[in-house]
């Protein structure tokens, strides 16, 4: 554990995380691992995902790191959601995302007033990228703000290209281009971009040109990936950012014990033992694991070539069914067809929420098929798994050409287009069972191509675990984010 200081030198972050799994588990994550580099932190949340993310951190809280929950209730009746909606996965329709973050945005009153009172202020104020009031609060008491927002160097530096050469304006929807000025060659289509240049039905120019300005007045980025993963694009982010970029992950890694592992997230949906047991009595490298994230709507008839794809693979699986709120249709189609009845030799079906480090870091794991969300795909590295992509929305395209393409530790399934959050009707069938059934099969197959997809991939992992360590590259960000910090609080205090 790293030094203590004394009460009154001690830095304090004050963490303000994004309303969603993808975001809170890694920003909470990033608590304890300031903790234990001796940093006061203060992580502003509502009663019930203090409950559901927060309980994680127990254990360290008791060992005595400087860890406290400030805690606001959410008025979800007032800004018409139902009841204990206090995060992205529980929201009923896309509708009322919106509401939720006019919801989280009334706490800027209460963490205003609480700083008022706070003599002396937080050294630092760490938030979620979206949660532009965050950015006024931090201007109004001129703390310095690092943003987080989830991705990595290389989908950050994509971003950065496409909006300043705006070369996706010239192609139609479904042709390729190549991203200008990149360490590799890189090809996508308009199709496949993120909501900022790819927006569907939405305007959200005038949201995105806010964020851009929010970004460039803050302190600087934290990044959840470490450099030897994506050392050129690494590099390639410090310029644009003038050196005020920290890759501190994989973050996941500051879990060590089972117990650590099963708790990070939300409840689980399955007994921990239970789950293991079945893992053990499967051969090494055997299994299949598919999960498509915490906050997947996958459309029924899709999620239906998924489970028929995995039973035609002939290989042992573990399938987190989930669809949203159209889940009952699925868990209908399971039960009339006999799905689970024909498959229980050899697959577990989890409903709802898996203990994914756990099931990852287990040596029965052959492939992980993953929506390419950037914690899920970064526990895929940690564990050393090569993975079969089939991407849905967001930045999640990007992942997918990093892993197989410059990573070359993954196998895409061919989606062409992104299914937007809350849009998912539209989309109908984008990729059928037989193209599914081929990726997975290619992942696990025996061959030289499969061998040196899975070498790379334990090289990969091994290096995962290596950064963060005490001298690797991601524990020296972590002290040097910790002592820029330090310099500026030491500049506000002499001037």
């Amino acid at each position: 554990m790293a030094f203590q200081e004394p009460q009154e030198n001690q830095l304090h972050f004050l963490i303000i995380p994004l309303m969603s799994p993808g975001h809170y588990i890694p920003t909470i994550d990033m608590a304890k691992l300031l903790a234990q580099h001796g940093v006061r932190v203060t992580i502003v949340t509502t009663p019930v995902n203090s409950i559901r993310f927060g309980s994680i951190l127990d254990q360290a809280i008791q060992s005595g790191l400087p860890i406290h929950f400030l805690e606001f209730p959410l008025q979800t009746e007032k800004f018409g959601l139902p009841e204990g909606c206090e995060s992205l996965d529980e929201v009923p329709n896309m509708g009322l995302a919106k509401d939720l973050f006019l919801a989280h945005s009334s706490l800027q009153q209460e963490v205003e007033q609480y700083l008022e009172n706070l003599n002396p202020k937080p050294n630092c104020i760490l938030s979620g990228t979206f949660l532009l009031w965050s950015a006024e609060t931090a201007k109004k008491f001129q703390i310095p703000r690092i943003i987080f927002d989830g991705m990595n160097c290389f989908t950050q530096v994509c971003n950065h290209v496409l909006y300043h050469t705006k070369v996706y304006e010239s192609v139609g929807e479904s042709e390729s281009f190549v991203l200008p000025g990149l360490p590799d060659r890189i090809e996508l289509k308009r199709s496949q971009l993120s909501f900022e240049f790819n927006p569907g039905s939405n305007d959200v120019t005038d949201f995105y040109e806010k964020l851009r300005v929010s970004e460039s007045e803050a302190y600087g980025v934290v990044i959840n990936s470490f450099q030897e993963l994506e050392q050129g694009y690494a590099d390639e982010y410090q310029k644009i950012k003038k050196d005020k970029v920290w890759c501190v992950g994989p973050l996941s890694l500051c879990y060590k014990d089972v117990s650590e592992k099963a708790l990070r997230g939300n409840k689980l949906s399955i007994n921990k033992t239970e789950c293991l047991k079945w893992l053990d009595s499967q051969d090494n490298g055997s299994v299949i694991y598919a999960c498509l994230g915490s906050i997947s709507r996958v459309e029924p008839d899709q999620v239906v070539e998924l489970a028929l794809a995995l039973e035609s693979s002939k290989r042992p699986f573990i399938w987190v069914v989930r669809a949203g709120p159209k889940t009952p249709k699925i868990e209908k189609w399971i039960d009339e067809e006999g799905f689970e009845e024909r498959t229980k030799d050899r697959a577990l079906l989890i409903r709802g929420w898996a203990p994914q480090l756990l099931v990852l870091s287990h040596p029965a794991i052959g492939g992980f098929l993953t929506h390419c969300g950037w914690n899920s795909t970064l526990e895929g590295v940690c564990a050393g798994v090569p993975m079969v992509t089939w991407p849905q929305f967001q930045e999640q395209f990007y992942n997918e050409k990093l892993v197989v393409q410059v990573l070359r530790i993954g196998v895409s399934v061919g989606a062409q287009n992104v299914v937007h959050w809350g849009e998912e009707e539209k989309s109908g069938v984008g990729v059928k069972r037989e193209e599914l059934r081929k990726a997975i099969e290619m992942v696990m197959e025996e061959g030289k191509e499969g061998e040196e997809r899975r070498k790379r991939a334990k090289e990969l992992g091994n290096l995962a675990h290596k950064a963060i360590e005490e001298g690797g590259s991601s524990h020296q960000n972590m002290t040097r984010l910790i002592q820029d910090i330090r310099n500026q609080a030491s500049t506000k205090t002499i001037s």
